[in-house]
């Protein structure tokens, strides 16, 4: 009988290297993550003056609602990244969640604008898909699977 040796040396090798990399991204997005936190801060100081001016109120809840749901993109990102560190997959859910939020942030970017009426539809249209998305990707869930087959 002959024994075949196996070389399983790119394997496990390259899964390590990824891992260090994502470790690199995770503290890079966490820097970020605290340079947008302290930015909104920082914003938030520095437009406190705009509210005393006539229709300054808008430009002020516009560029905070912007930091804040820029940071949570930001969130969202990391949470994906995590999932793929901890999990070694990262869910279609994770996914959806992080275009959701960051398209929504482009949307309030643009609220205060004029907006051509067919661009509007079409992020309309973007975001009701991707709702559609993930309650397909939630509702055919291999987990969801599992447990239904499991009773």
């Amino acid at each position: 009988m002959e024994k075949r040796v196996e070389l399983s040396f790119p394997g496990p090798f390259f899964e390590q290297a990824c891992k260090v990399l994502l470790s690199f991204l995770l503290l890079a997005l966490l820097g970020t993550i605290g340079a947008g936190i302290a930015r909104t801060f920082v914003d938030l100081l520095s437009s406190l003056t705009t509210l005393v001016d006539p229709g300054g109120t808008e430009y002020f809840f516009r560029d905070i609602l912007v930091d804040v749901l820029t940071v949570l993109a930001l969130i969202e990102v990391f949470r994906t990244a995590m999932s793929y560190l901890v999990e070694g997959r990262v869910k279609v859910t994770y996914i959806i969640d992080t275009v959701l939020v960051a398209l929504l942030t482009e949307v309030l970017a643009f609220w205060y604008r004029e907006m051509d009426v067919n661009r509007m539809l079409m992020v309309i249209a973007l975001v009701v898909s991707l709702m559609f998305v993930r309650i397909m990707a939630i509702r055919f869930s291999p987990k969801r699977r599992e447990l239904v087959e499991g009773l």
